[in-house]
């Protein structure tokens, strides 16, 4: 798990081009939106965008989201639960 929480920090990171951030900015468990890292809704969907391209996950239901992309952690948990 802690393999893929680093590896999930530095995809965001590029995917979001958060060239200011390094992995070790990014607390697994804090929020990636609102008071973490104070993503949008545009980010959102570039993570959406990673999860299928990189580990060939599809999300159903856009609701589910919020749940998902809550932290690192969360996404990591979801990946590793998800993976075909």
């Amino acid at each position: 798990m802690e393999e893929l929480i680093e590896k999930l920090k530095k995809e965001v990171i590029a995917q979001l081009n958060l060239e200011e951030i390094t992995p070790e900015d990014i607390n697994p468990d804090a929020s990636l939106f609102g008071e973490g890292l104070g993503l949008d809704s545009i980010d959102a969907l570039e993570l959406i965008v990673l999860l299928e391209k990189n580990y060939g996950i599809k999300i159903e239901d856009p609701k589910d989201g919020k749940k998902i992309f809550h932290s690192i952690r969360t996404m990591a948990e979801y990946i590793t639960e998800h993976q075909k």
